[in-house]
């Protein structure tokens, strides 16, 4: 993760690099993709995904240039407006893990659906708080991410699931790997579910942990009336005035760290949403986790990750009658700095670094042009 403290060097966009183009090579392979039934889940994946200044994006970064306290804590809270280009591709419909029989399961290999998928994001605006002239100019890349999309037909294996006082077990049947160039391999596991119309989006905080809280009071020290603690006065500030970025829609919310995901549901308001596909994977389920390299393990280290992939199913139909689909995100990568932790607690303070979009996919003939 970056450590946002010297000048950006980056100037050019991402259509400004243009590779070799290849020689004309006989096919790797003899297969061809699969019927979409045959995809289960990611089946509508597929295809080419656009957000244009739909994307939302806020993490604190540790900050050599912060004022001195109380002005501000070595750190600083940046928020982004994003533009997005997600492309999934067809891999396979039938890898095999090999394996032995168990008991009560006559399968004894494992077969899996994988997608490849290249994710693109440049910002459209930006700003920091404290201010550091380090957020960046519109049109700037701030992420690229190549990955991939699994779904596990069978030999499935299974979480506990706990809501309330009911006790179930769940199948995890879809997976995301991905890598990130800062230094950063990912695998979360998890599970699908079909919806009719469009589940309930939950709110989610952007406060940090560890630091913080008045262990006296149910509540953060910073919403203290009368003797605010100033560590937080950034999350303050974007609580009491979201970042709006470009917009200016009437009862638009903004992104506040009260709750990351009210511009997602502010975003389906109108929206006649038929039935959604949901994608949940978190690198806390069984064998997941996160991989770093040593300088962000020492600095600002992601620790965990969970997402959550609405594929909405619109009423409206596109030009050639197929329903017009949507994709939304929301997800979470849990970052570590700051030690010791003033509420005695051990390891380092928790900092969330949130990112959500609404995404439209492309007609199949639909082709990008440079930026």
């Amino acid at each position: 993760m970056s450590n946002g403290n010297q000048p950006d060097r980056r100037t050019r966009k991402f259509a400004e690099v243009i590779p070799p183009q290849p020689m004309l090579l006989e096919a790797v392979s003899n297969r061809e993709a699969p019927p979409p039934p045959e995809l289960g889940p990611l089946e509508q994946l597929v295809g080419v995904w656009i957000g244009r200044g739909t994307g939302w994006n806020m993490i604190a970064l540790p900050f050599q240039g912060a004022p001195a306290p109380p002005a501000g804590f070595k750190f600083r809270v940046l928020m982004n407006q994003y533009n997005e280009e997600l492309r999934f591709t067809f891999v396979d419909d039938d890898v095999p893990n090999r394996g032995l029989t168990r008991p009560g399961n006559p399968d004894f290999d494992q077969f899996v659906v994988t997608l490849d998928y290249q994710q693109k994001i440049a910002q459209v605006v930006a700003e920091d708080r404290p201010h550091s002239d380090l957020a960046g100019a519109a049109g700037l890349p701030i992420h690229h991410e190549p990955g991939l999309w699994l779904y596990e037909k069978n030999r499935r294996s299974k979480e506990d699931q706990i809501k309330g006082d009911e006790v179930t077990e769940v199948e995890l049947d879809v997976a995301r790997l991905a890598s990130i160039p800062h230094g950063n391999s990912v695998l979360a596991l998890g599970r699908s579910e079909c919806h009719e119309g469009m589940p309930p989006i939950p709110p989610v905080s952007g406060l940090p942990s560890g630091r913080f809280e008045d262990v006296l009071t149910p509540d953060y020290d910073f919403r203290d009336v009368s003797d605010p603690d100033p560590y937080l006065e950034p999350y303050r500030h974007y609580i009491e005035r979201p970042f709006m970025g470009n917009v200016t829609v009437p009862g638009f919310p903004g992104f506040s760290p009260a709750d990351m995901n009210q511009i997602l549901r502010f975003a389906n308001q109108g929206v006649d949403i038929v039935r959604t596909t949901t994608l949940t994977v978190d690198t806390d389920q069984k064998s997941g986790g996160i991989r770093n390299a040593p300088f962000s393990v020492r600095e600002a280290d992601p620790v965990s990750m969970k997402s959550t992939f609405w594929i909405q199913e619109l009423a409206q139909k596109d030009e050639a009658g197929n329903p017009r689909l949507r994709l939304q995100y929301s997800q979470v990568v849990m970052l570590n700095f700051f030690r010791p932790r003033p509420d005695e607690l051990p390891g380092r303070a928790v900092w969330p670094h949130i990112s959500i979009a609404t995404l439209e996919k492309m007609p199949a003939d639909y082709t990008l042009v440079p930026a």
